[in-house]
């Protein structure tokens, strides 16, 4: 079997983990999107899925509406307000889908989490789990990551993707995502298919 396809059919039709985790991050994303990983964090927490749910604190940037709306749209979207905890950043000028995972695990790790569930809209869902296993695999080996998508939206609406910058219909969106890993591959800064493939094997042994 291609390793690519059988680690992205894993990724986007993950297990649940076998009691609930400590916590589900929510990727930033921009306004277009919010609705489909906002729903699936209200469904994560009503089923118990995870404790908590965590957002990036950062002002508005990239394409990123804000800490302050986001977690006013979540509770809008039902969520109990002391429910969504805050991860920071650090000094960086910038928000990308590597600063949240790098920020992610290290927040992780500081509080000896042992399992977290990660939620971004679907087309973005296989490159953003193949970035935090990638930083977890060199941090935090031992933290247990699963994938939870975000709610799927019309394929052929044209959204704001990308720190905002790029323009298309969500069905597009794959090619983009498809291009990014492996451009990062390319530098480095992505782990290769077998080696987060392998981390998922050695999760769920």
């Amino acid at each position: 079997m291609n390793t690519a396809i059988e680690l992205l059919i894993r990724i986007l039709c993950d297990t649940r983990p076998d009691t609930s985790a400590d916590g589900a991050y929510l990727y930033c994303t921009t306004v277009d999107n919010q609705a489909s990983i906002f729903k699936t964090a209200r469904m994560l927490i009503s089923h118990a899925v995870a404790d908590r749910v965590f957002i990036l604190d950062a002002q508005a940037m990239s394409g990123y509406p804000g800490v302050d709306q986001c977690r006013r749209r979540l509770v809008e979207f039902g969520l109990p307000a002391e429910r969504i905890e805050y991860v920071s950043y650090g000094d960086a000028v910038s928000i990308n889908t590597l600063v949240e995972s790098r920020a992610l695990v290290r927040f992780a790790r500081e509080r000896g989490m042992s399992s977290l569930v990660l939620v971004s809209p679907p087309f973005h869902q296989f490159r953003a789990f193949m970035t935090a296993a990638t930083v977890a695999l060199k941090w935090y080996p031992e933290l247990a990551i699963y994938s939870h998508p975000g709610a799927a939206m019309s394929w052929m609406e044209s959204v704001a993707h990308s720190q905002g910058t790029l323009q298309a219909q969500r069905r597009q969106l794959i090619q983009e995502e498809l291009i990014r890993i492996h451009t990062y591959q390319g530098k480095g800064d992505l782990a290769p298919f077998e080696a987060v493939l392998d981390y998922l094997n050695r999760r769920d042994a």
